[in-house]
């Protein structure tokens, strides 16, 4: 896989914590060219210090990114184009987690806020790199969620949100596979990560609860996640186009 990686110009957006950020260090160790990008500026800023020491590492740029602001999205994406001539892949990774609440609770502006980050961000961020795919062989990986697929009360938006970005992927498949750009789902379970605390609540029964319910006995690690994205960028994958991948360990039902 590395070997098919190295020197591969690739858009990571989300990258200043969890998932983002694990996927980022698993790239740069396969020798990728990244384009790391967050709302988050020092805590990005963390993520590229995290990602030095690779072969192509003093090649890695870091842009602040609202990905729910297309103007900003075209922005930082002919910046990227600029330096680089071209982009490989694109990890589609910035999202809201939920905060779990009855519906009659949820407001109108934190719907707006899931639904403007989860999957209007993935559309402005999609839209605006098309033009500048490697083709063939260009790819996205996309993240949805277990939620994407199994509905549980409480999430009502952050569900839609996910199912959206799943329907939303498949579609791109169809239209951008017969150009050679391959687009992909991964689905993560309970990822142990800092924004996941709106699910955890925070509390060590809430984490047991989660672990006991798993048949791997764990909840997951960004680093579980960032291989199996590096995979469906690889040409391991290159027959892997419309496919949601589930990263969850088993949930026990």
């Amino acid at each position: 896989m590395s070997s098919n990686l190295s020197g591969k110009v690739i858009l990571l957006t989300g990258a200043a914590s969890g998932i983002g950020r694990g996927t980022a260090i698993k790239l740069n160790s396969l020798g990728a060219i990244l384009a790391i990008t967050d709302v988050n500026e020092p805590a990005l800023a963390e993520t590229l210090t995290l990602c030095s020491g690779g072969s192509n590492s003093e090649h890695h740029t870091a842009h602040t990114l609202d990905v729910s602001n297309s103007a900003d999205v075209e922005e930082r994406v002919a910046q990227v184009v600029t330096k680089y001539g071209h982009i490989d892949h694109v990890f589609n990774c910035a999202g809201v987690n939920p905060t779990a609440m009855s519906l009659t609770e949820t407001s109108e502006a934190y719907f707006d806020k899931l639904v403007s980050v989860n999957l209007k961000g993935m559309f402005n961020v999609t839209k605006a790199t098309i033009p500048h795919m490697i083709a063939p062989g260009g790819s996205y990986v996309n993240v949805s969620s277990i939620s994407g697929w199994n509905p549980d009360a409480g999430t009502a938006v952050y569900c839609a949100t996910k199912f959206g970005v799943i329907g939303f992927s498949k579609c791109m498949a169809l239209e951008l596979g017969p150009k050679g750009i391959r687009v992909n789902i991964v689905a993560p379970g309970y990822i142990n990560t800092p924004t996941n605390a709106g699910i955890v609540r925070g509390t060590p029964e809430a984490r047991r609860r989660m672990e006991q319910g798993n048949a791997l006995g764990r909840m997951g690690t960004p680093e579980d996640i960032a291989g199996v994205v590096a995979f469906l960028m690889s040409d391991e994958a290159r027959y892997m186009n419309g496919s949601v991948v589930g990263v969850d360990g088993m949930l026990i039902t």
